[in-house]
C-alpha cells in the first residue's frame, strides 16, 4: 500500500500502524522477568505434578478397603511434608500419621482429616460416615502429566504461570522480545525542572510524561534523546535514535512552522511517511514513519494532552503489534451525562470519567492541559460524523486501565 500524507481518518491511522508493527524476534529470559511477556514456544511438562501420590490435608493415611474389613488400623508412624523416605508396611491393616504435601506411603489410598479421627491405644479409628476411597489423595499427575502442553505459545504469562512454570522446575522461557525505545525531546524553549525560568521558557514534561506511560504498560527499556530546533542537530539524533531502538518517539516540531524539523528531519535520514495529519483533536499533527529495517518512528505534538492522547490511541496500538501484548486500551459504550456539542467534522477525544451510572467530560479539555488528564480515567471518542451528543446517548469509552 501508498502510504498518503494528506489528513486521513482515525480509523484509516490505525489500520496503517497495525499493518506496519511487524511482530519482533525473541529472547530467552528468567521466569520472572518473562512477567506480561508472550511466551514464543510451547512448553511442555517436564515431569509430573505432584510426581507423587500426595495428601491434601494433615490427617491418617490408609488403604480404604482394610479398613472396611477390620474396622480399626494399627497406627504405626508419620510421614512429614519433604520425606524422602519410603514407608516400610509390615501389613495392610497399618495406617500412619501425614501432613499435607507428604508423599502417601505404596498401597495407602485414602486420607482422613484429622478432625474425623479417634485414636485409642495405637488404633485409628474413622468417624466420618461419608468417606470414600481415594478422598484427600492429590494422585500423581493431576495436576498435569509429565510431557503435557503446560503453556502454548502466544499466551501472555501472568504471576500465576510463572508459578506454575516454576513448580515445573522451568528457570527460563522463551519470549517475544521487548523493544528498544528511544525518545527525542525537541524545542528550544523547553528547560528541565529544577532549573529557574527565563522569560518565553517552560519546564519539559513530556520526557517524564512518555516514560511513565510506557512503564506503566510494561516497557522499561527507553532511553532519552535531546536536540536543539535545528535541522541537522535533529537530523543526527534520529538517525543514532532509529539505529538504536525498534521505535522511536518525538515529541514536538511536527507542524509546519519555520522550526519545525521533525519531517524534514525523518526524510534525511530515510524514514518514510506514512502519514502525517489526522482527522482529530487533540493532536491532529502527528506523523508516523517507518525505516528501511521496520523501526517505526512517531512524531507526536507538544503539548502534553496530545502527547498522551496519541499515545493511547496510536502507540499502544504500535507496540502491541510489535510484542503480541494485548495493551490497546480497553473500549466501552457508556451512557453520557451531560451533553456535548462537537464543532467541525474532526474526531474528539474527551477526558472523561465514568463510575456506574454514565460517563461525564471533565473541564479543560484544551490540549496544553493535564490537570484534567490527572484525573480522568478514560478517553471518551465523538466520531467524526457526530455533532450533538446528548444526556443518555451511549458513547464510545477507551478506558485507561493501563
Amino acid at each position: 500500500m501508498t502510504a498518503k500524507r494528506e489528513m486521513i481518518s482515525v480509523d484509516q491511522a490505525k489500520i496503517w500502524i497495525a499493518e506496519r508493527s511487524e511482530l519482533l524476534g525473541t529472547e530467552r529470559v528468567s521466569l520472572l522477568e518473562s512477567l506480561g511477556r508472550v511466551l514464543a514456544e510451547d512448553i511442555f511438562a517436564p515431569i509430573s505434578i505432584p510426581g507423587f501420590a500426595q495428601s491434601a490435608m494433615d490427617g491418617y493415611a490408609f488403604n480404604f478397603d482394610s479398613y472396611c474389613e477390620a474396622g480399626k488400623l494399627e497406627l504405626i508412624g508419620e510421614v512429614a511434608a519433604g520425606s524422602t523416605d519410603v514407608f516400610q508396611k509390615n501389613s495392610p491393616y497399618q495406617s500412619v500419621r501425614i501432613f499435607t504435601g507428604a508423599p502417601v506411603p505404596e498401597g495407602l489410598d485414602t486420607v482422613l482429616m484429622q478432625e474425623k479421627a479417634r485414636i485409642e491405644n495405637g488404633f485409628l479409628f474413622v468417624e466420618d460416615t461419608s468417606l470414600v476411597a481415594g478422598r484427600n489423595v492429590r494422585l500423581v499427575g493431576s495436576e498435569i502429566a509429565i510431557g503435557d502442553l503446560a503453556l502454548a505459545k502466544s499466551v501472555t504469562v501472568t504471576a500465576a504461570g510463572i508459578g506454575f512454570l516454576a513448580s515445573l522446575g522451568l528457570t527460563s522461557v522463551l519470549v517475544v522480545a521487548n523493544p528498544n525505545i528511544g525518545i527525542i525531546i525537541t524545542g528550544d524553549e523547553l528547560i528541565q525542572a529544577g532549573k529557574p525560568l527565563m522569560h518565553g521558557q517552560v519546564y519539559e514534561s513530556n520526557t517524564l510524561l512518555l516514560q511513565a506511560a510506557l512503564l506503566q504498560a510494561g516497557f522499561s527499556k527507553v532511553k532519552m534523546y535531546y536536540a536543539t530546533d535545528d535541522l541537522a542537530i535533529l537530523s543526527e539524533a534520529m538517525d543514532i535514535a532509529i539505529g538504536e531502538n525498534n521505535l522511536v518517539l518525538l515529541t514536538g516540531g511536527v507542524s509546519v512552522g519555520d522550526y519545525d524539523f521533525v519531517i524534514r528531519a525523518a526524510n534525511i535520514v530515510g524514514v518514510s511517511t506514512v502519514f502525517h495529519t489526522i482527522q482529530q483533536k487533540p493532536g491532529k499533527p502527528i506523523f508516523f514513519g517507518i525505516t528501511p529495517k521496520n523501526s517505526l518512528v512517531f512524531g507526536l505534538p507538544g503539548n502534553p494532552a496530545s502527547v498522551l492522547t496519541c499515545f493511547y490511541e496510536y502507540v499502544l496500538l504500535a507496540l502491541q503489534g510489535l510484542t503480541g501484548r494485548k495493551i490497546e486500551l480497553e473500549s466501552k459504550q457508556l451512557p453520557l451525562i451531560g451533553k456535548y456539542k462537537k464543532i467541525g467534522s474532526f474526531t474528539h477525544f474527551l477526558k472523561g470519567k465514568f463510575d456506574g451510572q454514565g460517563v461525564r467530560l471533565l473541564g479543560g479539555q484544551e490540549s496544553f492541559r493535564l490537570g484534567s488528564f490527572s484525573v480522568a480515567n478514560c478517553l471518551v471518542v465523538i466520531p467524526s460524523d457526530t455533532e450533538w451528543v446528548e444526556t443518555g446517548d451511549l458513547v464510545e469509552v477507551h478506558v485507561l486501565n493501563l
